[in-house]
């Protein structure tokens, strides 16, 4: 099938023959959906914490000074998504005295409030007219053009880190800065730097870097810290190939097979070659202005505590297993733990007299990546539900699960689905670590099988891509796995520009 430059090209990618061979079969055979037992509910597989225990929770992770924590932000991608409305109506290219549509009204009529108006403002001046000037004479195509385009803002082109999102007085922030203060908030320790890492597009790295020395300074002084911040790029190993309709590799017009990014889950590599104890993963848009933090500030905390709580007892029974001679009592107790605290039931409940079968079954489930999840309540925001699901060992366990995971024509599935009372906000603290400090290999721990297909175009020709199952979903559905319902107030993303005009961001 592949001719001597293919296989030039392939090995520039980085990918290997079982890799391509593996993602030619997908198309072919098809995804396999999950198969969802129920959802995750409140009493029945996500915690509710009381007052009492969030405290509690809290005082536990801040005695943990000698844990090395670290905060991982997926920030790859231009923002133009944010936009779609504002480049819709420039191609409509529309002349009426006001915008006609709503998303594009509710734009104008905010305009003031956004943080980058001021910007806006200065780049309108250099063609020798105000921004209020221009929308006094209606001049809305342009205006739009000076904030997407090249030659003005270049909103279309920079990514959502790097865009103003909140003002202070006379100031403005970005969620890169943003997300550097919240880390000082909650993940410093006397004597330690604040980690950080942000996955980034290749095009866009110098831009986050300059932005780093222009502010580095200035937090470093305010919050009496040092930054260590590093970043890393999607691997082009990770890419996929493109197929045709009839599942045969897709080609540029120079004859060159295409790829395609593998969708966020391809930063497992990423998140894996990271080095801490706990490492907290929240997306670049999820950020507030510093006088709506304190909620978010605590239920990190929250989630790290209870994640430190339950990883000191899986620590403990592996221990255990390791240096005694497991009484059928001690299984028990253990078995109670998996299910209970792991949130994981066995196809086949294990013979506990069998000691020596049970301790390897018990050493497999303990000894696995940890994570401690936030789940809000459902208010009709898109996002992975929390569902009680098979894992690829066949047993039940917590999984986050999109849509795109189901079954659409499968009626009780889909009923299912619709049934979940709270989606996955992005909220993450992981332990990447065994009880013998060493680093877990993360794709040891992904379903394969989770990963979907999609239609997208390309010079005209229609093609199938293939999307590697996702960063919270499928790439970390062999993870021991713990929801916790946190506040609505701690999940504010932007998703179109004028979500920035909601009162949590101004």
């Amino acid at each position: 099938m592949f001719s001597a430059s293919d296989r030039e090209q392939l090995a520039k990618q980085g990918i290997n023959d079982e890799q391509i061979e593996w993602q030619l079969n997908i198309f072919r055979k098809g995804i396999s959906f999950i198969n969802l037992q129920r959802p995750a509910i409140p009493g029945d597989g996500i915690l509710l914490i009381s007052v009492e225990e969030k405290k509690r929770l809290i005082r536990r992770y801040s005695s943990a000074v000698h844990t090395d924590k670290m905060k991982f932000i997926p920030a790859s991608g231009a923002a133009s998504r944010m936009f779609k409305a504002l480049y819709e109506y420039i191609e409509k290219n529309l002349r009426e005295d006001v915008p006609s549509d709503r998303m594009v009204s509710q734009f104008f009529d905010g305009l003031g409030s956004f943080a980058f108006y001021d910007d806006l403002d200065t780049v309108a001046g250099k063609n020798r007219e105000s921004l209020k000037a221009m929308l006094t004479s209606k001049k809305h195509t342009e205006i739009l053009k000076l904030l997407l385009d090249k030659d003005g803002l270049n909103y279309g082109f920079l990514p959502k880190g790097l865009l103003k999102f909140h003002k202070y007085g006379t100031l403005s922030r970005t969620p890169f800065e943003e997300h550097l203060i919240e880390a000082a908030l909650y993940t410093s320790t006397e004597g330690k730097p604040v980690k950080l890492h942000f996955t980034v597009s290749p095009v866009h790295k110098n831009l986050f870097m300059q932005l780093l020395e222009e502010v580095r300074e200035t937090y470093e002084k305010r919050f009496g810290v040092v930054f260590n911040v590093d970043f890393s790029i999607q691997k082009t190993s990770t890419d996929t190939i493109a197929v045709d309709l009839e599942n045969e590799p897709f080609r540029n017009p120079d004859g060159s097979l295409l790829f395609r990014p593998g969708g966020h889950g391809a930063l497992i590599d990423n998140l894996n070659e990271l080095d801490a104890d706990i490492i907290f993963i929240k997306n670049i848009d999820n950020v507030v202005p510093e006088k709506h933090l304190d909620i978010s500030i605590e239920y990190k905390k929250v989630l790290a505590g209870k994640l430190l709580e339950v990883q000191e007892q899986v620590f403990h029974f592996l221990r255990e297993l390791d240096d005694s001679n497991p009484t059928p009592v001690l299984l028990k107790k253990i078995y109670d733990f998996i299910c209970k605290q792991l949130n994981y039931e066995f196809i086949s409940p294990p013979d506990l007299d069998n000691v020596v079968k049970t301790v390897q079954l018990f050493h497999r489930v303990l000894n696995r990546p940890l994570r401690a999840c936030g789940m809000v309540k459902n208010q009709g925001e898109p996002g992975g539900g929390p569902f009680w699901a098979p894992n690829s060992q066949g047993d039940i366990s917590l999984q986050i699960i999109e849509s795109s995971q189901v079954n659409k024509e499968d009626k009780s599935q889909t009923t299912l689905f619709s049934q979940a009372t709270h989606f996955n906000p992005v909220d993450l603290v992981c332990a990447t670590r065994s009880y013998k400090g060493e680093k877990f290999h993360l794709s040891d721990y992904v379903d394969q099988k989770t990963c979907f297909i999609s239609r997208k175009s390309k010079d005209g020709k229609d093609l199938k891509a293939l999307e590697l199952p996702g960063l919270w979903n499928g790439s970390m559905a062999d993870w021991s796995t713990l929801f916790i319902e946190v506040p609505v107030e701690t999940f504010n993303p932007v998703k179109t520009v004028n979500d920035l005009l909601r009162p949590e961001h101004q």
